[in-house]
């Protein structure tokens, strides 16, 4: 699965966590910051799911360094581009 200019995610992960990373890709040129329900918005997935997945992310080799940022009316996570 992948989108213009964005090359296909790992094999290892799964579809709603290669949909998750797809997502973060696209839109971390824009936006550093992403909360777990408006992900979930966007992917027609519930917040719980995305935190779920977001975790499998956390250490995957994927070209984008994923942090657990803070949990005020749901989980915050700060997206940035690996160098």
């Amino acid at each position: 699965m992948s989108h213009a200019g964005v090359s296909a995610a790992p094999v290892d992960l799964s579809e709603k966590q290669a949909r998750i990373l797809n997502h973060l890709r696209e839109a971390a040129v824009e936006q550093t910051y992403f909360k777990s329900r408006l992900v979930a918005e966007d992917l027609d997935m519930t917040a719980k799911e995305v935190g779920a997945n977001m975790r499998a992310l956390l250490s995957a080799d994927h070209g984008l360094d994923i942090e657990k940022w803070g949990y005020s009316s749901g989980t915050t996570w700060k997206v940035t581009p690996a160098e």
